[in-house]
C-alpha cells in the first residue's frame, strides 16, 4: 500500500505532499525529515528501509521525489509508480526548484490523486492524467459560444440605434426642427450623460477596444456631464458611440487584434481629418529557405469629422520600390492620383461622408523574392544522444521596421517535458498543456535586428514545425503615406491625424 507521495528538499523539508491513507502531519513531516539521514550515499540504490516503512526515491536537480510505502509492498510496482510520478511534475512546472513546485501544488495533487486511488496505483498514463485534470466540457464551450453570439448581437443592435438616432437628427436638422429622441437629455443632463458612461465603459470593458478619443475641446472640468447642455452635444455623443462601435468591429478579429491592442492602445489625438493605414501580412517559408508565398494587403481609410472638411484632397508619397499593386475607390479621380499622387472625388461638388471609415485606396504585394521578407527565421534541429538540440535565430531584413511584442511560436514532442534552455536572447514561455514554446521579445528593430534561441529536448527534428510568427507594429511595410491634406476649393491646408498598424495575418515556417 503506498501510503504517501512528496516532493522535498535534500535536506528533508516537505514541498508538497498527499498522504494516500490517514496520517497526521506531525508523522508525515516527522517520516520526511529523517528520509535523508537514512540514505547511504555509498551505494546506487533507489530505496532505504526503516522498520515500518520504506522510502523510494529519485533525485530530481535539487529535490526528491519520494514514495512511503509499507515494507510488505510490491518494490517493482512502486518503482514504475515513481516514474510516472516524476514524469508528471514537469508538464505542471517549469523549473524543478522549490519554488515553482509550490506555485503549481494544487494542480500536482490533483495529478497525484489521479495516479493512486485509495493507496492503490490507477490503471493511468500521463496522457490521461493531463485529460482528466483539464475537465474540458463540451457544454461550457456551447454556452460561452452562445453568450459571445448574444454580446455581439446586442453590439450590433446598439450600433444601429445610434445610427438611427444620427439619421433623426440630421433630418430634422434639415427641416429646421428639434432634434427628437434626446429629450432625455434636456431633462436631465446628469443623468443622460451617467448613461453614456455607462454604454460607453460597457463597449470598453466587453472587448477592450482601440480607443481613439474624440478632439479635446476648450471646456472647462464641470462641463464634462453636460451632454444635453446643446444639440453640439449631443451629436458629439452619438459621433463618439458610433465611432467606438466601429473600432469594435474591427478590433474583434481574434488573438493578433488583442495583441495589437496592447501596443496600440496609446489614445490618438483625432483631428476631423483621420486616417488609419492598415497593413496585413500572410507568408510562408520553407525550412531550408526559400519564400513559398508572401501576400500583402494594405489600406487607406478616411474619416471626416466635420461636415466642413469634407471636400478635401489628401498628398499621397509613394516611395514603395517593391512593385506594389495600387487600386482607387471607385469614386475616386484615378487621373489626378496617377499624375499628380491626389486622392479626390471625381465629382469635386461632392463630399466625403461624414462620421464613417471609407477606403479610398488599397494596395496589394505578392512575390517569391527571399530578400523582401521582414523577418526571417532559421531553425536548426539537430539530433544528439538525449534527443534534439534545437537552435533558432531571427534577423529583421526590413530595417526601417519596430516590430512590437513578437512571439516566435516552436512547438514541441508531447510528453517529454520540459525544454532545457541554453541561451537566449530575450524571454520564453513554456505551456506544457499546448506543448509549445514561446520565444518572447518585446522589440525587434534596427538596433536589436538579430537574436537567437538555443534548448534541447527529447524529440526528432520534424517535431519543431511548423513555427508561427506573430507581431505588430506602428510602421507600415509599404513606404506609403500620406503628407498633407488641403482642402478643395483655395487649396488651404488641412489639419489631420493618422493611425499605423502593421499585423500579422499568417506567418508560417514549415
Amino acid at each position: 500500500v503506498l501510503l504517501a507521495a512528496a516532493v522535498c528538499t535534500k535536506a528533508g523539508k516537505a514541498i508538497v505532499s498527499r498522504q494516500f491513507v490517514e496520517m497526521t502531519r506531525t508523522r508525515i513531516e516527522g517520516l520526511l525529515a529523517a528520509f535523508p539521514k537514512l540514505m547511504n550515499t555509498g551505494k546506487q540504490h533507489t530505496f532505504v528501509e526503516t522498520e515500518s516503512v520504506r522510502y523510494v526515491y529519485q533525485p530530481m536537480e535539487k529535490l526528491y521525489m519520494v514514495l512511503i510505502t509499507t515494507k510488505n509492498s510490491n518494490i517493482l510496482e512502486d518503482l514504475e509508480t515513481l516514474r510516472l510520478f516524476s514524469r508528471v511534475i514537469p508538464e505542471y512546472c517549469r523549473a524543478l526548484e522549490e519554488n515553482e513546485i509550490s506555485e503549481h501544488c494544487f494542480d500536482l495533487i490533483f495529478a497525484f490523486d489521479e495516479i493512486v486511488a485509495l493507496g492503490y496505483r490507477e490503471n493511468v498514463n500521463l496522457a490521461q492524467i493531463r485529460t482528466f485534470t483539464e475537465m474540458d466540457s463540451h457544454e461550457e464551450k456551447v454556452f460561452r459560444a452562445v453568450r459571445e453570439t448574444q454580446e455581439r448581437e446586442a453590439k450590433a443592435e446598439m450600433r444601429r440605434k445610434a445610427k438611427e438616432l444620427q439619421q433623426a437628427r440630421r433630418d430634422a436638422e434639415r427641416q429646421g426642427k428639434k432634434a427628437p429622441g434626446f429629450g432625455g437629455f434636456g431633462s436631465s443632463a446628469v443623468s443622460g450623460g451617467t448613461t453614456a458612461a455607462m454604454i460607453t465603459e460597457t463597449i470598453i470593458e466587453t472587448e477592450k477596444p482601440k480607443v481613439a478619443p474624440a478632439p479635446a475641446r476648450p471646456s472647462g472640468p464641470s462641463k464634462a456631464l453636460k451632454l444635453g447642455a446643446k444639440g453640439k452635444e449631443v451629436d458629439n455623443f452619438v459621433d463618439k458611440l458610433k465611432s467606438e462601435g466601429e473600432n469594435i468591429m474591427t478590433s474583434s478579429v481574434g488573438k493578433r487584434s488583442s495583441e495589437a491592442a496592447k501596443v496600440l492602445a496609446a489614445p490618438i489625438n483625432m483631428e476631423s481629418v483621420h486616417m488609419k493605414i492598415e497593413e496585413k501580412i500572410s507568408l510562408t517559408c520553407g525550412r531550408d529557405g526559400g519564400l513559398q508565398n508572401m501576400e500583402l494587403h494594405g489600406m487607406i481609410m478616411l474619416r471626416i469629422l466635420d461636415e466642413k472638411f469634407s471636400r478635401i484632397r489628401l498628398h499621397v508619397e509613394n516611395e514603395d520600390k517593391k512593385g506594389i499593386q495600387l487600386q482607387t475607390h471607385p469614386n475616386v479621380d484615378k487621373k489626378l492620383f496617377t499624375a499628380e499622387s491626389l486622392l479626390g472625388l471625381k465629382n469635386p461638388e461632392k463630399s466625403f461622408p461624414i462620421n464613417s471609415d471609407v477606403g479610398v485606396l488599397k494596395w496589394r504585394l505578392q512575390t517569391t523574392e527571399e530578400s523582401f521578407i521582414p523577418l526571417t527565421i532559421n531553425c536548426w534541429p539537430s539530433e544528439s544522444g538525449n534527443g534534439c538540440d534545437v537552435n533558432i535565430e531571427y534577423e529583421l531584413q526590413e530595417e526601417s521596421l519596430e516590430l512590437n511584442d513578437v512571439v516566435i511560436t516552436i512547438p514541441l514532442p508531447s510528453s517529454v517535458g520540459a525544454p532545457v534552455i541554453g541561451e537566449i536572447d530575450g524571454e520564453y514561455r513554456h505551456d506544457s498543456r499546448r506543448n509549445l514554446l514561446e520565444w518572447c521579445l518585446p522589440v525587434i528593430d534596427a538596433k536589436n535586428k538579430s537574436g537567437s534561441l538555443e534548448f534541447s529536448i527529447a524529440g526528432q527534428p520534424n517535431d519543431f514545425f511548423p513555427v508561427q510568427v506573430s507581431f505588430v507594429s506602428k510602421k507600415n511595410y509599404c513606404n506609403i503615406k500620406v503628407t498633407k491634406v488641403t482642402q478643395v476649393d483655395g487649396n488651404s491646408p488641412v489639419r489631420f491625424s493618422t493611425e499605423t498598424t502593421f499585423l500579422v495575418d499568417k506567418y508560417e515556417i514549415l
